[in-house]
C-alpha cells in the first residue's frame, strides 16, 4: 500500500520571489494578430467555499505541441488565483511528473495503480508541488501496459471518472494531461472530464489532426460522456518573426471562430528551463511574458465558465 501523500511528497523545492510580471499587453493574442478589438481578462474574485471540480482534459495526439507545458503552467496560474488545482499526469511518458520534479524511480505509486486496482484510494498517491494550492498524481511507464491491461474490464472507458470521483468536492479544478493518441487512456479521460483544451501548435500540418480529435470527441458524447465540452483550441508555439505562423492562426480562427482562445503562447525558450528546473515558468521566470500569458489564459477561460 502507498504511503500518504505527506511521507511521500518529494516537491518540496522553495519557489523564486516573484517580481512584477509583463502586462497582458506584451501577450501575443488572438485579437491583436488578426487586428481585433482585444478583450481584457480582470482578476476573478476569491473563492469562498471550494470544491465541484471542473475537469479538463489537455488533449492533442499529436506530440510536442505544448500539453504537458499548458497543464502545469495553466495550473499553477489558476492556484496563483486561490483555486485548489489537481494535476493528473495520464502519459506513460510521464513528462508531467518530470517537469515538476518528480522521479519516476522513486514514487510508490501511481495512476496506474489507482486505474488498475480498485482497493486504492487516490488520497494515497497525491503529491504536493512547489505551488501552493497544487496538487499532483504521478505517472510511471508502466502506465503503457494499462491499456492491455482494461481490454477486459467492464465499463473500461469509465474507471479514471472512478478514480477522480472521490475528490472532486476538494478542488475546483482537476487538469489531466493526455498522451498523445486517441487510444483507450485518452477517451477515459474524454469520459471523466467536462471540458477539452486542445494546444495547438501553430503550424499547418499541426491542423491537419484536429478533425480527427473532433470525431473523437464526438463519439465519447454519444457513447459515454453526454456534457463533454469543448473548452477552448489553444494556439501554442506562435512564432512572432514568422508570417507562417500568423496564417495558422488564421486558419484556426477560421474553423473554430468561437472556440480559439484569445490568449496565445508564443515560443520562447524559458519554457524548455523550466521543464529542467521542475517548477512552472509562474515561479521560475515569474515576471516573463511566457507567465503572463499562462496568467491571462486562466483568468480568460474563467471568465468563459471553464472554472470558477
Amino acid at each position: 500500500m502507498a504511503k500518504s501523500a505527506s511521507e511521500i511528497s518529494r516537491l518540496n523545492a522553495k519557489s523564486t520571489i516573484k517580481s512584477v510580471s509583463k502586462s497582458d499587453s506584451e501577450v501575443v493574442t488572438t485579437s491583436s494578430v488578426l487586428n481585433r478589438p482585444t478583450p481584457i481578462f480582470p482578476e476573478p474574485p476569491h473563492l469562498t467555499t471550494h470544491g465541484d471540480a471542473q475537469i479538463i482534459s489537455v488533449v492533442n495526439q499529436k506530440g510536442g505541441v505544448g500539453k504537458t507545458t499548458t497543464t502545469i503552467n495553466l495550473g499553477a496560474a489558476f492556484a496563483e488565483l486561490g483555486r485548489r488545482v489537481l494535476l493528473i499526469d495520464f502519459d506513460p511518458q510521464h513528462s508531467l511528473s518530470v517537469g515538476l520534479n518528480v522521479s519516476t524511480r522513486e514514487i510508490e505509486g501511481s495512476i496506474y495503480d489507482l486505474m488498475m486496482d480498485e482497493s486504492t484510494k487516490i488520497d494515497d498517491f497525491l503529491l504536493k508541488t512547489s505551488v501552493p494550492g497544487m496538487d499532483m498524481v504521478p505517472a510511471h511507464e508502466n502506465l503503457a501496459g494499462a491499456e492491455g491491461g482494461l481490454v477486459s474490464v467492464i465499463a473500461r472507458e469509465k474507471i479514471l471518472k472512478r478514480v477522480l470521483d472521490p475528490v472532486r468536492d476538494f478542488y475546483d479544478v482537476i487538469l489531466i494531461d493526455c498522451q498523445p493518441s486517441l487510444g483507450l487512456l485518452t477517451v477515459n479521460a474524454l469520459t471523466a472530464s467536462n471540458w477539452v483544451l486542445v494546444p495547438l501548435e501553430c503550424e499547418y500540418f499541426a491542423l491537419r489532426g484536429v478533425a480527427l480529435l473532433d470525431d473523437i470527441i464526438k463519439k465519447v458524447q454519444v457513447n459515454t460522456n453526454p456534457d463533454l465540452k469543448l473548452l477552448g483550441i489553444l494556439p501554442t508555439m506562435f512564432d512572432r518573426k514568422t508570417v507562417h505562423s500568423r496564417e495558422v492562426l488564421e486558419r484556426i480562427s477560421e474553423a473554430f471562430p468561437s472556440k480559439i482562445c484569445d490568449t496565445t503562447i508564443a515560443r520562447t525558450v524559458r519554457f524548455p528551463e523550466t521543464t529542467v528546473a521542475g517548477e512552472p515558468i509562474t515561479s521560475y521566470a515569474s515576471s516573463s511574458v511566457g507567465a503572463a500569458s499562462y496568467r491571462r489564459l486562466a483568468r480568460e477561460l474563467i471568465s468563459i465558465g471553464g472554472v470558477r
